[in-house]
C-alpha cells in the first residue's frame, strides 16, 4: 500500500478487504483524483452484484449439502 499517498491508503484498504484486486484499486484511485464519481459508483455497484453472485451461488451449495445431511439422518436413500 505505500505506493499510494498517505490519504489515498484507507480508501485502498477498504477496496483490498473488499476483495478488491490491485489494478482495480489503482483505477479506483484515479477516478478519484480525476474526479470522476458516477465511474467509481458503477465500479462499486459491479463488484458488490459480483460478491452478491457468488454469495448466491455459495448458499446454493450449502442448501444442496444440508438437504443430503437432512436425507441421510433420516436414512434415506440419496
Amino acid at each position: 500500500m505505500d505506493a499510494y499517498p498517505q490519504t489515498d491508503q484507507l480508501l485502498a484498504r477498504n477496496l483490498k478487504d473488499a476483495g478488491c484486486a490491485e489494478a482495480d484499486i489503482a483505477r479506483f484511485l484515479q477516478l478519484e483524483h480525476e474526479g470522476r464519481r458516477p465511474e467509481q459508483l458503477r465500479f462499486l455497484r459491479a463488484h458488490r452484484a459480483a460478491l452478491l453472485d457468488r454469495l448466491h451461488v455459495s448458499q446454493s451449495q450449502i442448501d444442496c449439502l444440508d438437504y443430503l445431511v437432512f436425507q441421510m439422518n433420516r436414512g434415506h436413500p440419496y
